[in-house]
Order: structure tokens, then sequence, then C-alpha cells
């Protein structure tokens, strides 16, 4: 990597071009940004001192086909949008000036091509406006392009009376960065991020599978999985909660379908490669890498069986299952909200695994119903999820695939880290486990699920549309009266934040109905402030609690061994 201070003449010198990637984000900058780079070019030449535009990272492009005038190529990962914006203005300029002889020299190379190459999204606008022989403006019909908008707003807003080309030339700085052909450009932009925008996986990976030459390719294996409409994008471009960070949808699909290769005995993967792989801040270049190591090169290993998996997963992998009621059956459905609605979404690769290669449906569902079962005693029991990536990748690595093996694995493990719990710690679980409100919502909800009756007037709604209610108030000491002695006063504050004083209900009770009394909670204070005989009225889980006249200690004991007994019959390995 090489930084260093740059003039405008030093990026565009007569003899490079300066490629955007073919398949990169389009160009966005509008007005406000416009306008401001206007301002920063009066003020350069107003001032004659030295400006700072911003970095550009130029990484060592394609070597000249036959035919092409350039000496040397050099890729854009950062900086498109300010180098765009900056040729489209210095365009206006020089047209404005009748400069137009200065523009060719400076930016074409030998007087001809322009040296800044668009990409697939602006390519067309972009040589349309290079092309023009007056400052004049131009349609721009919808879907409007940025491109032509700003070569628009330049013709509106630029006072030539007001700018000097040269002073601009002289002035204009920029740091620029050269990277090697076999740098992290993902890595060093994801430092740097000048812009605030991540350059993601997927990007990266579409424009290392294919480039202008090989559109048509690109069509059938990538735009018509991941691009083929509004609806599609809007699920793959979707960002969901990993671990500590956010991440699109498309990128988790990238990471397990690539599981599925490093797991693979057949390539005999190396540790140190497989440890290099797990980091997900470089997962394009582990791709490009495993392709060149282990593949020969061949891009089509990769290439060939992605649809398919693609499509498995966005079939199956659904984030908005949590919004919908679910069936009391072992099934996907279920796992989804295991997944996404109690974030456990290092599971993903081998769901992905075994809904693509089980064909049978009644043993897939029976394989969800294990994997569920295992999570959720382990959600009671208060876990660590710490060692779940390498408990599911090394499912992968072993082919399992039918429901016997993977209770044999899952009942066999004898890591503390990873291993089932069974029906003892279970009720101990039950008993003591102080859990974060979304575990215990996750294993209320889906007892709910499973012991209502198919003929319940009241439906289940979805996951994400329930909220958890301490039955017995964190707040008792206000409405519910004093214990005899302090040691019961620390044993009612221990009980009420385990299982049995916890209930899901449809919507979040009013905080002065929530604190009240047990008679006025149930109850309520009218209908603006509902009780829980109105809201909760119809859930299973509460079994007869809203026929106590009173809520204590022991009915918070009493309703934790019935959940116990439920979940012990359900949550079976």
């Amino acid at each position: 990597m090489d930084a260093h201070k740059a003039l405008i003449t030093n990026i565009f010198n007569n003899s490079t071009l300066v490629e955007v990637p073919f398949f990169q984000r389009s160009y966005v900058w509008k007005e406000d940004l416009w306008g401001r780079l206007l301002e920063d070019m009066e003020f350069v030449v107003k001032t004659k001192k030295p400006h700072f535009l911003g970095s550009i990272i130029l990484k060592e492009g394609r070597k000249p086909r036959q035919g092409e005038n350039f000496a040397d190529c050099r890729t854009i990962v950062d900086g498109q949008q300010r180098l765009t914006t900056f040729l489209i203005f210095m365009k206006v300029l020089c047209l404005k000036l009748g400069q137009t002889a200065l523009f060719d020299c400076q930016f074409r190379i030998m007087g001809q091509m322009i040296a800044l190459r668009h990409g697939r999204n602006d390519i067309q606008a972009f040589e349309k406006v290079m092309t023009l022989s007056k400052a004049e403006i131009i349609d721009n019909p919808e879907p409007a392009s940025r491109i032509i908008g700003a070569f628009n707003y330049f013709v509106e807003h630029i006072d030539e009376s007001k700018l000097d080309i040269m002073t601009i030339f002289v002035n204009t700085q920029f740091v620029r960065i050269d990277l090697d052909a076999d740098e992290d450009e993902q890595q060093i932009f994801d430092t740097i991020n000048s812009l605030g925008v991540n350059l993601t996986t997927s990007e990266l990976l579409k424009n290392y599978f294919f480039n202008r030459e090989t559109v048509g390719e690109y069509e059938r294996k990538w735009a018509d999985v991941f691009e083929k409409d509004d609806e599609t994008k809007v699920y793959w471009d979707r960002e969901i909660e990993t671990g500590r960070i956010k991440r699109a949808i498309i990128d988790i699909f990238f990471d397990s379908y690539f599981q599925l290769f490093i797991q693979d005995k057949q390539y005999n993967i190396s540790n140190e490669d497989k440890l290099m792989y797990s980091r997900v801040d470089r997962l394009a270049q582990s791709y490009q890498h495993f392709i060149n190591k282990y593949c020969g090169g061949n891009k089509n290993i990769v290439l060939d069986q992605m649809k398919e998996y693609a499509e498995c997963f966005r079939n199956n992998l659904k984030p908005n299952q949590c919004g919908m009621s679910i069936p009391k059956e072992e099934g996907i459905e279920r796992i989804n909200v295991v997944i996404f609605g109690l974030k456990n979404t290092t599971m993903i690769p081998y769901i992905l695994y075994i809904a693509k290669n089980v064909q049978d449906k009644n043993e897939l569902n029976k394989m969800y119903g294990i994997l569920e079962s295992y999570i959720m005693r382990r959600v009671v029991v208060h876990a660590s999820t710490k060692s779940y990536n390498n408990l599911f990748t090394s499912l992968i690595l072993n082919k399992v695939l039918d429901s016997q093996t993977l209770t044999l694995r899952l009942k066999g493990i004898g890591d503390a880290t990873t291993y089932c719990p069974d029906d003892n710690e279970m009720k101990i679980g039950f008993e003591t486990s102080k859990l974060v409100n979304l575990q215990s919502k996750g294993i209320i909800y889906l007892l709910e699920s499973k012991i209502r009756s198919d003929n319940s007037s009241t439906a289940l709604l979805g996951f994400n549309n329930y909220s958890l209610e301490h039955l017995m108030p964190k707040k008792w000491r206000n409405n519910w009266g004093a214990c005899a002695t302090e040691d019961d006063a620390k044993k009612r504050d221990s009980l009420l934040l385990t299982l049995g004083n916890l209930a899901i209900i449809p919507q979040a009770l009013n905080a002065s109905i929530r604190d009240a009394a047990w008679n006025v909670k149930k109850a309520g204070k009218g209908q603006n402030k509902p009780g829980l005989l109105l809201c909760a009225s119809g859930l299973y889980t509460l079994h007869d609690v809203l026929q106590k006249n009173d809520w204590n200690e022991h009915e918070i004991e009493n309703r934790a061994e019935w959940l116990l007994a439920n979940a012990q019959n359900i949550w079976k390995i």
C-alpha cells in the first residue's frame, strides 16, 4: 500500500484508465453535495490555498487489451462519488469557459476515450454528458439519472467568472492510496471508511466473479437470484443482528455457503486456512484465496451451485416469520423464530445444509424439532452460545443428514460449552434461571405455540407481537405489601425474575396497571387501561393464573413446575 498526497492531475495523467468496478453501486450524490463541491471550488479560487477533497483508494487493475490505448489501469475502491462529481464539474466549467481542449487533454487518454470509465449502472449517462459540446440543461427522463442531474445542476449554478481552471488544478488535493493486486481492499476500506458506507462482501464478490465480458453469466447466476425485482432486493439487503454487528442477509448467505466448502473433506483445507476463513471481515478475500488455492482458480466450482443454495436459503430462512403465527408441528417456521427471534444465527449454515440436502420432508422436520429442543434446553439453563459456530460447522463436516445421527451427536457431546442439558438441569433452570427478556419470551412463546388447542378461539400471533410481563411486578413493594422478613423479601425478588412469574401478552400494560396490586392488575382500570383478563385471556401458558385470587411465591413455584412438565414433554431429544 502506498499513500501520498496527489493533485487531480496526478490521478488523471493522459495515460491511466480509472475504472469503476462494473457491478459497483450507482452514483448517488445529490444537490447538497454538488452545492458543497461548487462552494469549495469557489473558495479555492478566491483564497488560492490548497483544499483537501478526501481520500481516493485505487487498486492495481487489469492489463490493456489489444487496441486499448492506456498504459496503466486502476480500479476505484473508494472515491467513485467525488471523482465522478469532479469530472462532471470540470466538464461544465470547461464548456462555459470555452476550454474543451484543456478538458480533453487532461481527462481523456491520448485525447480520445474518457479516463474515468463507469460501471454498469451509470456508464451510458456518464459517457453521454462527457460527449456534450454545450453547457445546456438536457432532458433527464424517469427514472432520473443522478449523473445527468449533476450535469444540469452545474450548468445552472456555475458562475464561470468566479472560477479558474488552473487554480483549481494546482490547489485541489487528495490523499491517494494505491493498492497492489493482492492487497485486501475490504479491510483497508473499512478502516478508512471515509464515506461511512461499508463495502459489503456481496459487492466485492460480484465484482470478483463477473466482469464486463461476462454479463450474460452474471444475469443468469447473480441478477436472477439477488436482483430480480424490488421484493428480492429488499430480502437480501435486510440487515440482521449477528452477535455485536448487523449484517445484510446476502452476506450471511455467502458466509453460510462458504462453510459448505470449508467443511468438505475433499478439499483437505489446512487448519491455518480454516482459521483465516473464519474471519467474517475478510470473507470476500477468503473466497478468492480458497478458489485460487483449492480449486485451481476455477470460479465455477463455487458459482455452479450458488443459485440453487441461494434459492434454498431464501425459501427457508425468513426473518419475517417472527411477525407471523407458527404451527405447533416441528418445522422450519419454528426454527426461524429460534434463529431470528432468539438470535441464534450461528445455526444458519447447518440449517442451509440440511434444507438443501435432506430430501425426506418428515425426516427434515424431525431434525428441526431436535435442533429446537437442543437450543431451547440450553436457553432454559442459561448455557453459553460461544461454541455454537464450532458445533454446527462440525455437523456439516461430519455430514450429519439424518435425525438419528443428529440425536447421537448432540447427546454425545461431552464439552461443557455445547452439552445437552438433561431433565434435572431443566428443572433447576425453570426454578432459578434469571434470563434476559428475549430468552424468557422465546421459551414461553414456543411453549404456547405447542400446548394451545387447535380449536382455540384466540389466534396465536407472531413472536414479535408479544411483550414479556412480570406477573408479580419488580416494583412489588409499592402495592403488594411487605414481606415478614428481609430474607423473605430477597426470596421474592429472586423468584419474580424466574420463568414461573413471566408471561407473554399481546400488548404491554399501562405502567399504573403493571405495578398495581394483583386484583387491579387482573381487572385493569377501564378500557383505556386494560388488565390481564382483557389482554391475556386465551393464552394457554397462563393456564389457571387468571383465576387465582392471590399471586405469591407458592403460585410462582407451582407455575414453574407446570411449565417445566410441558417443556420436558415438548423438548425431547
